[in-house]
């Protein structure tokens, strides 16, 4: 019991996502009762155990569609009519993401790229600012905010996007917008946006169509300019412009979920 509560105190601290399976209630024959627990992993591989056999393997399967920030729920197995096992019980599942923040990808760390992650730490999102520049997180001390000093499109590389990942663009150059936003666009993601007047976004929309690199389809897909339409001239003005957009899909797509 103590090495479980232990292995999910350590997700929480690295920010691994995983599901916490819990027996909340049971009935008639069936291999554990109310209380035993079990930890998902992405990977499929669990911590702990709810009873083996068909329940727990569905019920892993269950989890992994719960890793990509899905809210707490519950499930209800009949043994032998959904399951084919003879226990014939049925068994009450709780499910609990666990660390499966959003992850926020920042491509620049300038004013507006460090002020947004600074915001977004707080409210639910786990922040990543990527930028190529030396020296540019030196004075950074943002707690939940992790930086990477490195080639924006060899990050970009290394980068698994998914359904719970959201993409700002804030670069200093209009060049490097536009390979990143080329590059991410067609990936799967919850949010793209990029930064830019009207005129940068014409640019790069007739950029992209020319050159074949992205569909219309796609672009109407991606945020820019980014952020809710305001009046908003600071950069900590503009991030929380950006932000509110950000937890407005955040939560619109918890509701549909």
């Amino acid at each position: 019991m103590q090495a479980l509560f232990n292995d999910i105190k350590s997700v929480i601290e690295q920010g691994t996502p995983s599901v916490l399976c819990l027996v909340t209630e049971t009935t008639g024959s069936t291999p554990r009762k109310a209380g035993s627990k079990m930890l998902v992993f992405q990977d499929g591989s669990n911590k702990g155990t709810i009873g083996g056999g068909s329940i727990e393997y569905q019920a892993i399967q269950d989890a992994i569609e719960m890793m990509s920030g899905a809210s707490p729920c519950k499930k209800s197995y009949h043994l032998k009519d959904d399951l084919n096992m003879q226990c014939g019980g049925t068994m009450e599942v709780y499910f609990e993401p666990i660390a499966c923040l959003p992850k926020l990808y920042i491509f620049g760390g300038g004013h507006i790229g460090k002020v947004l992650a600074s915001f977004a730490a707080p409210l639910g999102f786990r922040p990543i600012v990527i930028d190529q520049r030396q020296g540019i997180f030196d004075s950074w001390n943002i707690e939940g905010v992790e930086t990477i000093n490195d080639d924006y499109m060899k990050t970009l590389g290394n980068i698994k996007f998914d359904k719970n990942s959201y993409i700002v663009i804030v670069t200093p150059q209009h060049e490097f917008d536009e390979k990143i936003l080329f590059a991410c666009a067609p990936l799967e993601y919850a949010y793209c946006g990029m930064i830019g007047s009207r005129r940068k976004v014409a640019v790069i929309t007739k950029n992209a169509l020319e050159q074949g690199v992205l569909t219309q389809e796609i672009i109407d897909k991606i945020d820019m300019p980014m952020g809710l339409p305001m009046a908003a001239e600071t950069p900590a003005e503009i991030a929380i412009s950006i932000l509110a957009k950000l937890i407005d899909m955040k939560n619109s797509t918890k509701k549909h979920e």
